[in-house]
């Protein structure tokens, strides 16, 4: 039987392994000039930038997927601990660095303020409690059916999933700057801390857990050995093809229309797709549920990234590997990104510096960085050839003042990407950095189905769908269609 995997994301990928390993001929398509899709790879004058995600913390996930074919992740890809996972650099020349052993953690968080150190135990244990059902039970079951969601109302109410991030991390610490350390992980799926539903919190333990890591050669090593992996089992991978339709013939989907008009046929469809492109432009509203028509209509989407991917022509030892540069304002700067859509002159950063783990990402004496800026998507309307330049400048500026000196005379090889490459690019609807935002009424039932609502034989993975974004979230939503999808043998 035939399968086609509509985009070479994570998602995508992981569905394209699953279902190959389940005896389906399996063919994957992408619009992007190599597999990973949001996880590109630009090379500039001898510098490396990772476009996706930077850090590994549910390897298993990745290791699942060489076992299904009796192969040893360790065999194609090289994974390093980080220390610290990541240093936190507060406006007044403070710092706290997060990772390592428990025991480092709460050091550092004597340092700053020693009343939290039981609050951050308590916050861990919390954490790990939403862990245990939102990720161990939930984040591989599939929520296709409102019967699932409500068994699991009185766990999740019983767990406090009603509370955002920000509330449940304030009853636990007291200093300002460690809640605004605990309370950022949102950010890195798309979410506002004020508004992200707390089932997020499991990210705390997800970390301690498992560590965070890095894969050697960066994130294009993980998309070249998943990529070999694909190619050793069969898996036919087509690139530069941009898909335009999804083929559906009586309320099922028989394949798919390439943007050259060709058709192919499939017993079988998953999309990789933006969730939400997918039901804007591939399915006619006439073929859609009304369930997915109003998602659509109501969806609201996470915030835009704009980012600018540099080199220097010195190094900075003193810079870890990931630091998140905070601005003066917190809460306020989110109002201005999610709700009031404008961009504002202060900002907030996340600086990755792949050198100060694997020198290869630039030439000797010299250093990799990207520094990503959340910035309102296309909603706000903003003019980025304009924008764009002002943007880069003042950020330039602000880490020359700071934890990059010199960097004005030393940057080189800059180039920044904004909302507008990411609709371009990727086809995310609003230019959104991921997809539609993790709110509770988005979360598992209420978010976009994997199993497409009203149309048999089409299945949805990725970041607009359960269990959400990031690499975890984006692997196991490949997890939840292997659930949903027989075997070839008894299709």
């Amino acid at each position: 039987m035939q399968a086609i995997v509509v985009g070479a994301g994570f998602g995508g990928i992981a569905s394209a392994l699953r279902l190959r390993a389940k005896g389906y001929e399996v063919r994957l398509i992408d619009r992007c000039e190599m597999i990973g899709g949001r996880a590109q790879v630009y090379v500039r004058e001898g510098f490396r930038h990772d476009a996706g995600p930077t850090v590994i913390t549910a390897p298993f996930l990745l290791e699942e997927l060489f076992r299904l074919f009796g192969e040893r992740m360790e065999d194609s890809l090289k994974l390093v601990p980080l220390k610290p996972w990541y240093r936190f650099e507060f406006s007044d020349g403070d710092h706290f660095d997060y990772g390592g052993t428990l025991e480092d953690t709460l050091a550092e968080i004597s340092r700053i303020e020693p009343r939290d150190r039981e609050g951050y135990l308590a916050l861990l244990a919390h954490s790990r409690r939403i862990f245990d059902v939102g990720f161990t039970e939930l984040s591989a079951q599939p929520f296709d059916r409102l019967s699932t969601m409500l068994r699991q109302v009185p766990r999740l109410v019983g767990l406090r999933n009603y509370e955002t991030v920000w509330t449940m991390v304030k009853r636990h610490l007291h200093s300002e700057k460690l809640r605004q350390a605990f309370s950022i992980q949102p950010l890195l799926v798309g979410g506002n801390p004020f508004d992200t539903t707390s089932i997020y919190g499991l990210i705390h333990f997800l970390e301690r857990a498992y560590g965070v890591h890095f894969a050697m050669g960066g994130t294009g090593a993980v998309t070249a050995a998943l990529s070999g992996l694909m190619q050793r089992h069969g898996i036919e991978i087509q690139l530069n093809t941009s898909v335009d339709s999804i083929v559906i013939e009586k309320g099922r989907a028989t394949g798919i229309c390439l943007e050259d008009g060709a058709k192919l046929e499939a017993d079988v469809v998953v999309s990789n797709a933006d969730a939400a492109h997918l039901y804007r432009a591939m399915i006619p509203p006439a073929q859609q549920s009304v369930a997915s028509r109003l998602k659509l209509a109501a969806a609201h989407y996470s915030m835009g990234l704009f980012v600018i991917y540099f080199g220097t022509t010195r190094t900075y030892p003193a810079v870890a590997h990931h630091t998140v540069w905070m601005g003066s304002r917190y809460r306020e700067l989110l109002v201005d990104i999610f709700h009031r859509k404008i961009l504002a002159d202060d900002f907030s950063l996340y600086l990755h510096r792949p050198t100060a783990t694997d020198p290869s990402f630039a030439p000797p004496g010299c250093d990799s960085f990207y520094v990503l800026c959340p910035v309102p998507n296309q909603q706000a309307k903003i003019d980025w050839s304009v924008e764009g330049p002002r943007l880069r400048n003042r950020i330039v500026a602000a880490l020359d003042r700071t934890i990059l000196p010199g960097l004005t005379a030393t940057i080189t090889a800059d180039f920044y990407k904004t909302p507008d490459d990411f609709a371009r690019d990727y086809l995310s609807v609003h230019g959104a950095g991921f997809s539609v935002a993790p709110l509770f009424r988005q979360s598992a039932w209420f978010r976009f189905h994997n199993r497409a609502e009203g149309i048999r034989n089409l299945y949805l993975a990725g970041a607009g769908t359960h269990p959400g974004a990031g690499l975890p979230g984006v692997l196991c939503s490949a997890k939840v269609v292997d659930a949903l999808i027989p075997a070839a043998s008894s299709a």
